[in-house]
């Protein structure tokens, strides 16, 4: 009988697990099922391109029915475990609830946004952890440099004008930085604003931002990233947003129409809820092989797991780089499970990191070698092109950014996406009164 492999979560632990063993399962050998809530995975790394427009959002995801043709896919969220019975409980989009009976469980349920109970934070704050977010926050933008445009008021068009993020991660200061860029491009459109009008504040718990990255690389973004006009507020909190007011511990007040959260994330709270071991953070605990420790036949890896550093000690980061590779990792021990052979220790080195600042800027440090301006960007664009899945996709985003190149950033703001009936409302409602 083929054995059962269920993995949910369709992130890159997700993905490269299933692409791994959709690649080299023998026939009959076992049956893959995929959960997840929606049929596509996000590239997250392309997001603030997304957000500043150089990349068509549908680009910017992986179909996820398109690539695994080998492996059932359910559209739905976990909701609970049974250990002894070895069954996953799924709530579908729509339906009673299924039971996925496993001999293999992968987990790589990624992470939620780390929210703080901040007065007024859920009433002003924008995240920036789906595409839904980061094409809205581009239309977010447009819009404030149209009222600014539209308005003499110079209290609106400062409030108009202020853009804080909160969060000095790889997400903040490549949004913020992709942000800015974009906003100062389409200036030309709006004549009466001046780009000394634009406040852009970034607002950082820790002494240094881009945790993630060297002393070294986090120094020279700063240094960047000043030059340009950026305020950047280090070992400081937001302390409440009410009224679009933002008050923060060194101090200051001041008013502003955009206010992006960006501080960091933290493992689903289902996790908690499954019966297995977690951390004092709320992440899977696992071993070096990346099984679920006290529970053969788990897996878990990226976001939602403490997995061990064999190589620089430690944790390893969360981020999309070694996120992959665990995937892979886990789809060769599920194989050497599944042939009697032993499961191999994840082991994994640092090839580079980069830090898109807008177009035609980035910096990195790659090897040792210290590379800014154009060569960056390319190398980085160069590197998330040859990673992301399928022939189809590396063509797509391509052709996107070659198109965009010689150009400016496009002005057009779709936030009438957002709400798609809203015209179909309005004339119901007028139907509505010539009735009355």
């Amino acid at each position: 009988m083929s054995k059962r492999i269920v993995i949910i979560g369709g992130g890159y632990v997700g993905l490269y697990a299933a692409l791994r063993l959709q690649r080299r399962l023998r026939r009959g050998e076992a049956v893959v099922t995929m959960v997840n809530p929606e049929n596509f995975m996000v590239y997250r790394p392309l997001l603030p391109e997304v957000a500043s427009g150089s990349l068509e959002p549908r680009h910017a995801v992986v179909p996820l029915r398109a690539v695994l043709r080998r492996t059932r896919f359910v559209a739905g969220r976990l909701t609970g475990l049974d250990l002894e019975r070895r069954v996953a409980v799924v709530e579908p989009e729509a339906g009673p609830s299924l039971e996925l009976p496993y001999d293999q469980l992968v987990l790589g349920l990624g992470a939620v946004a780390r929210i703080l109970p901040v007065p007024g934070l859920a009433e002003y704050g924008i995240g920036f952890n789906s595409l839904a977010e980061a094409a809205h926050l581009r239309d977010q933008v447009l819009r404030q440099l149209e009222i600014a445009s539209a308005n003499t008021d110079p209290e609106l068009r400062r409030y108009a004008l202020t853009f804080v993020f909160v969060g000095g991660g790889y997400t903040g200061v490549e949004a913020m930085a992709e942000l800015q860029d974009m906003a100062i491009d389409v200036l030309a459109g709006y004549p009466g604003v001046d780009p000394a009008e634009m406040r852009w504040v970034l607002i950082e718990a820790t002494d240094h931002i881009l945790t993630m990255v060297s002393r070294e690389l986090s120094a020279w973004a700063v240094t960047e990233l000043t030059a340009r006009g950026i305020d950047i507020r280090l070992g400081t909190l937001l302390e409440s947003a009410e009224d679009g007011l933002l008050k923060l511990s060194d101090g200051s007040k001041f008013r502003a129409g955009t206010l992006v959260w960006v501080a960091g994330t933290r493992p689903p709270p289902l996790l908690a809820e499954l019966g297995l071991p977690v951390d004092q953070r709320g992440s899977l605990v696992v071993d070096e092989t990346l099984s679920v420790e006290g529970h053969p036949g788990i897996w878990a890896a990226g976001d939602s797991a403490a997995v061990p550093d064999l190589v620089q000690g430690g944790l390893c980061p969360p981020t999309a780089q070694y996120a992959v590779h665990q995937g892979r990792r886990i789809g060769d021990n599920i194989l050497a499970r599944l042939r009697g052979g032993p499961p191999q220790a994840f082991r994994y080195r640092n090839r580079g990191e980069f830090v898109t600042l807008g177009k035609n800027k980035a910096l990195g440090n790659v090897f040792g070698f210290k590379i800014d301006g154009f060569a960056a960007w390319l190398l980085r664009r160069t590197y998330y092109a040859t990673q992301i899945p399928t022939l189809n996709r590396k063509i797509r985003v391509l052709g996107d950014w070659l198109v965009g190149m010689p150009f400016g950033h496009d002005v057009v703001n779709l936030d009438s996406r957002e709400e798609p009936r809203g015209a179909f409302e309005e004339a119901a409602e007028g139907l509505s009164s010539t009735k009355h």
